[in-house]
């Protein structure tokens, strides 16, 4: 029997680790490895297939134990986690899934892992991930019909499902909670009519653009990160506008723009968080008194109009209780305890994940105007949209590898899921699954 070992029993791996139980019957065993036994257990359920694996993923020995004895390996791990076990991979030959861009540790490993022929298939989840199969997807068929593509506008974003919507930041915690304290932290460069553009972070969530969503409206979205360096992936070397975007609603956009302003993201500061306030901490940033005045000063010192300000009583920064911590903490740490708590899914609450790509191309000189999107609305809060959009993908891929219905031969190496044989299949099973995309052409 083979060994599926699943890294990560957090937010998003509720589909992931369902996915390859319902279909393992007698071909695979799902091992997940976690530090966290309860978490493992609520997503194990007492499946027979199931094994729980409870070690610290620093715990070399028993870490590699695991890989060893896998057949192949997905990793749900944060972001920097991943070259653990990708160097484990390597070691002992095994094939690797994460939803994480490639970091340039990952990338260096490339030609170690076509030597060991094997894979190592980065940027699997939704996005990125759902975003490069379905958008390449399109792409690769304009170009077989000899078309031109002039614009690629690419935008996702998890959002709070309308039902479940009920604080002035119109957002909830579907994902890992450090991950939305750090957004943006990169800055975003981008292509817009043959012109580079770059935008530092303290620019980033200024200036709210919008596009339009069937049901949903306006949506506010910024730049992520290095569009350019999709560029040459996505085989578009000669394009005039290319980019991709986060979405958030555009109150989001207003009030982290402000929290930005204030310096509470700030990761290198430290503050004695024993006996402290969140007022404490809010008025030692800013450089004021915490005193009856704090929230007018905090007003003034930003220019922030009321509705910002009714954000910023919502997530506490002005109260006099106990921050959630100890010891020394950074802006960005003691940020991010106020968030988990106040920006927290309750157990019924429901996600939604939103994603558009607008492409603009020529053929035959006429000029043609295609949008695709979907939405994916979440059950609750462990079978989340977030959770869904991630995790398929993953589970998916592996069980097509698994089964041999994808050879890897001719994909070893650091690799995204750029090429045919991979989205193909992908995108066919997400559909089955619900995740889906509409295409409208003017």
């Amino acid at each position: 029997m083979l060994t599926v070992l699943i890294a990560g029993a957090g937010k998003s791996s509720a589909h992931l680790i369902d996915y390859m139980l319902s279909n393992a019957k007698q071909k695979w065993r799902v091992v997940v490895m976690d530090a966290n036994p309860e978490m493992i257990a609520e997503k194990l359920n007492g499946h027979p297939k199931g094994e729980a694996a409870v070690i610290d993923i620093m715990d070399e020995h028993a870490r590699q134990q695991l890989v060893k004895n896998a057949d192949i390996v997905l990793s749900l791990m944060p972001p920097h986690l991943h070259y653990l076990l990708a160097k484990d991979c390597l070691k002992f030959k095994k094939n690797l899934i994460t939803s994480s861009y490639v970091s340039e540790e990952i990338r260096a490993l490339d030609a170690e892992a076509k030597k060991a022929g094997i894979c190592m298939m980065c940027e699997m989840g939704l996005d990125p991930g759902i975003d490069h199969m379905s958008a390449n997807a399109i792409i690769h068929g304009v170009q077989r019909i000899a078309g031109t593509i002039q614009s690629f506008k690419s935008y996702c974003g998890g959002l709070v499902a309308p039902e479940s919507d009920d604080n002035p930041w119109h957002y909830k915690i579907s994902w890992n909670p450090r991950n939305i304290v750090l957004a943006g932290k990169q800055g975003a460069v981008w292509l817009e009519n043959g012109k580079q553009h770059e935008a530092k972070y303290e620019q980033l969530f200024s200036a709210s653009k919008k596009i339009k969503v069937a049901e949903l409206g306006s949506l506010s979205y910024y730049p992520n990160r290095d569009s350019l360096k999709y560029l040459e992936l996505y085989s578009l070397p000669e394009i005039k506008t290319f980019m991709r975007a986060t979405l958030r609603h555009p109150a989001f956009m207003k009030g982290w723009d402000l929290v930005i302003k204030a310096g509470l993201v700030n990761e290198d500061d430290k503050f004695q968080a024993d006996n402290s306030s969140y007022a404490d901490w809010t008025a030692k940033v800013v450089g004021v008194a915490n005193d009856a005045k704090l929230r007018e000063q905090f007003k003034k010192k930003f220019g922030a109009d009321e509705k910002e300000m009714k954000q910023m009583d919502w997530l506490g920064l002005f109260d006099n209780r106990r921050i959630n911590g100890v010891g020394q903490l950074s802006s960005a740490d003691i940020l991010q305890t106020l968030l988990e708590e106040r920006w927290k899914m309750k157990a019924l609450d429901k996600d939604m994940v939103v994603m558009q790509h607008q492409i603009d191309y020529e053929r035959k000189g006429v000029l043609v105007k295609l949008t695709s999107s979907m939405i994916v609305t979440g059950d609750n809060r462990q079978y989340s949209a977030m959770s869904k959009t991630v995790g398929l993908p993953m589970a998916i891929l592996a069980k097509k590898i698994l089964l041999q219905e994808i050879s890897t031969r001719n994909i070893t190496g650091v690799h995204i899921p750029v090429m045919p044989e991979v989205y193909v299949p992908v995108l066919k099973e997400l559909k089955k699954n619900g995740i889906e995309f509409i295409e409208i052409i003017d």
